[in-house]
């Protein structure tokens, strides 16, 4: 049956997020493959038409579908059960990453002597920066040292957005503005203000963008949610969100528009029938994996092949990628997904959506 509304769409017994982020996922592994090696983020064909790279895109789409996601979550349980629930989904997975980075990767891979590398103390502050900041640019003594870039976990920083939105969605609901209109307003507020910072700063740092750009996609996937209701699960809208996104390129509205565009269309895509069938549902979810230790295995490749093209070292890069994102699925994910489920068990669910 032709699902009318988002509502209707999401009410299927399949949907196709788990097979979405898995390849958002991968396009950031792929989109990586240019970067690592050359030190250049927009090294890349996707980013010299669009001015963002394909893994800038990805995360883009991960931020929507998660707003989307969350809002529900929220919706369907307390601010209780909602923490312990983003905190066991989260945690587990960089804390054991961070562990192995650099207790592990660091002493097989640092310059220095085995007991200088453990006594410096680099590798302890790398830990504390990257659990309690996310801090993606901090580095290990003697590691990657020749790479364009040294850090070891470039791509955690999107981790202090993702909880500062979880953070934000939480006290919205708290106060009782989780609802069609404020959420709209706030989608509203952040595009015209990325707009507006656009025009007033031609040159609008990277920096800048991001504080809009990741609230935005998150907030308009969250509104999404909220109005699925009431939206027509169609795809004329998206493409006229394209069109206009295209014959404004180069002006202030351009990444207001970019965005609308990339989160309306990842939940658009997540609940059309062609994603929503069990063949494509994913029987592990390796899309966090992927994405926490991508980076640190193609730097490590990099550092061991420094002359490698980046083509050359994305195919073994990607299937290393993919055991490692296994291991950290059965070993760490899931069984904190367990925890949750446990720990979740036998409890109503207590609505702080009106």
């Amino acid at each position: 049956m032709t699902a009318k509304t988002f509502g209707q769409a999401l009410a299927r017994p399949h949907n196709g997020f788990s097979v979405l982020r898995l390849a958002l996922a991968t396009a950031v592994v792929v989109s990586h493959a240019f970067s690592v090696t050359s030190g250049q983020p927009l090294d890349e064909p996707l980013a010299r038409m669009t001015g963002f790279s394909l893994g800038a895109h990805a995360v883009n789409g991960f931020f929507a579908v998660s707003g989307f996601l969350v809002a529900m979550s929220l919706e369907r349980r307390g601010a209780g059960d909602y923490v312990l629930a983003r905190a066991l989904r989260i945690l587990p997975g960089v804390v054991v990453a961070t562990l192995i980075v650099t207790l592990v990767l660091g002493p097989a891979l640092t310059r220095l002597p085995l007991a200088e590398y453990l006594q410096a103390p680099g590798p302890w502050l790398f830990i504390r920066d990257t659990l309690t900041t996310f801090k993606s640019n901090a580095s290990l003594p003697g590691v990657f040292a020749d790479n364009p870039y040294r850090s070891p976990l470039g791509t955690v920083w999107t981790l202090k957005y993702e909880v500062l939105c979880y953070l934000g969605l939480l006290a919205a609901g708290l106060a009782g503005l989780l609802r069609r209109g404020p959420a709209l307003a706030l989608v509203a507020a952040l595009a015209l203000g990325l707009a507006a910072a656009a025009f007033l700063h031609p040159g609008l740092s990277e920096g800048a963008e991001t504080r809009f750009r990741l609230p935005l996609l998150f907030a308009s996937g969250s509104a999404l949610y909220l109005w699925r209701d009431r939206l027509g699960h169609r795809a004329w809208p998206l493409a006229l969100l394209a069109l206009a996104t295209a014959l404004l390129q180069g002006t202030p509205l351009y990444r207001s528009l970019l965005f609308l565009t990339e989160a309306y269309g990842a939940i658009w895509l997540a609940l059309c029938p062609a994603l929503a069938r069990p063949i494509l549902e994913p029987r592990a979810d390796l899309s966090y994996g992927i994405y926490l230790y991508g980076w640190p295995i193609q730097q490590s490749l990099h550092a061991l092949v420094p002359s490698a093209s980046p083509w050359l070292l994305l195919l073994p890069s990607m299937a290393l990628t993919g055991l490692v994102a296994a291991a950290s699925w059965v070993t760490v994910e899931k069984p904190a997904l367990r925890l949750k489920a446990r720990a979740l068990a036998g409890r109503a669910p207590r609505a702080v959506v009106s």
